[in-house]
């Protein structure tokens, strides 16, 4: 079951983008015990996001505007963030 911040991960990222293929990855058991686990379970997360919005977008682009969408989760509330982000190909 995912935790309170993944969830409003995915609330967050659904209303700005309307994505195609959303997936919320929680990696936080994989760094149990490093550098930035805070013991809440939800530190580390890769996020791979697909929307029109990304179109003609570059890398640097889409991960700041997954960064902005997110607020003060990356850096804040969550220590590790890994962003794949691509626009739907026909």
């Amino acid at each position: 079951m995912a935790g309170p911040v993944q969830q409003e991960m995915e609330r967050l990222l659904k209303e700005a983008f309307s994505p195609t293929r959303l997936d919320v990855i929680n990696d936080s058991a994989k760094h149990a015990g490093h550098s930035g686990d805070d013991g809440s379970g939800e530190s580390h997360f890769t996020v791979v996001i697909e929307a029109p919005a990304f179109a003609d977008k570059s890398r640097l682009e889409r991960q700041r505007m997954v960064n902005r969408a997110l607020g003060d989760i990356p850096g804040e509330r969550v220590h590790a963030l890994a962003i794949q982000a691509s626009a739907p190909t026909s």
